[in-house]
């Protein structure tokens, strides 16, 4: 009875859960608008805990969408705008020598921009690897050590960093330690043309959509805990690890395009990616448990840039995104035929 009970209890928590956030989403959705995959993907991103990586031009609205979600999500926003010459005390922090009024000297430390839950990391490749590495520890650890002492980090946190694409002069590629570090890689495209004659008319206009808060910290922070008690069937499980094995060149079940073309593939974090944002993208569509159309929509995301092209593809044009695409197409019928 008591099985039944708390089984019953979990399912009225996700139906409630999604209710709210399908609220969230449209809210968001009226201000960004025709990047409905967007904000569906960093929203997942948000929900499983985790951070997103947003790679487009400029002026594709990335800026506004992290400002978005900070008031729907209602977590404090903060901003860095990540320049050549940025220095790693630009964005943690430091020490400064203060004395009292009795003449008493003592370091005080003055927190830097990080200190806040949703933070907008823009054009992050415009930064030198070192001020990048910056954030290393606080996307991992929550945490950020200066002068030997460790800061905790407000709760949740997540770092939501917009890049340029890596062909325009003047940025710094991301070392793979920390792309590892963000759950996804978001693509934002041009919109098309009714989309963006209707952000002309919404943005030019002499009043604009106001977002409200939908969640607080509270909620949110239990919306996170609520994600990983959602079931998640077998089948599913090993269609994560068949893909994600699938795409590392020395597996024994790579298919030859991937031994090919690969030179280095996913970790274990891709998986575990997987795990948490398949359940977050059937939660927002109302469904009680992920299915294997999740995780063929998430995989791309997850996995584009955990890979890296050997120096034979790069010469031949291959992509990434076609290589994954064809190990999803190899495994999908596979998994729902099982």
């Amino acid at each position: 009875m008591d099985k039944a009970g708390t089984a019953e209890d979990l399912v009225g928590e996700i139906e409630a859960l999604g209710a709210k956030l399908a609220k969230a989403r449209e809210m968001t959705a009226r201000r960004i608008i025709g990047q409905d995959t967007v904000v569906d993907l960093v929203m997942a991103a948000m929900l499983a805990g985790g951070h997103a990586l947003l790679i487009g031009l400029p002026g594709l609205g990335k800026t506004r969408l992290v400002e978005t979600l900070s008031t729907v999500m209602g977590i404090s926003g903060g901003r860095i705008q990540f320049t050549p010459d940025l220095m790693p005390a630009d964005i943690l922090g430091s020490e400064v020598l203060e004395e009292d009024a009795e003449g008493r000297r003592a370091f005080r430390f003055i927190r830097g921009p990080v200190f806040c839950q949703l933070l907008l990391a823009d054009e992050i490749n415009r930064a030198s690897p070192r001020t990048q590495s910056a954030l290393l520890q606080a996307m991992q650890e929550r945490a950020v050590t200066v002068a030997g002492q460790e800061h905790q980090l407000d709760r949740p946190f997540h770092v939501l960093a917009t890049q340029n694409p890596l062909e325009q002069e003047g940025t710094y590629p991301l070392p793979e330690a920390q792309l590892d570090r963000f759950l996804l890689q978001v693509d934002v495209e041009y919109p098309d043309r009714d989309a963006e004659r209707d952000i002309i008319l919404a943005t030019t206009g002499a009043t604009e959509e106001e977002a409200e808060a939908v969640f607080d910290t509270e909620s949110l922070i239990a919306a996170q805990a609520l994600l990983r008690r959602m079931p998640v069937g077998e089948n599913i499980v090993d269609m994560i690890l068949d893909i994600v094995r699938a795409c590392r060149p020395d597996d024994d079940s790579a298919p030859q395009i991937v031994k090919d073309a690969v030179a280095w593939g996913p970790g274990p974090r891709a998986a575990q990616a997987l795990m948490l944002l398949t359940r977050a993208r059937a939660l927002m569509e109302g469904r009680l448990a992920p299915g294997p159309e999740d995780v063929v929509a998430l995989a791309r995301p997850v996995l584009v840039h955990r890979m890296a092209l050997s120096y034979a593809a790069r010469a031949r044009g291959d992509s990434l995104s076609g290589i994954i695409d064809g190990v999803i197409e190899s495994i999908a019928p596979r998994e729902a035929a099982a």
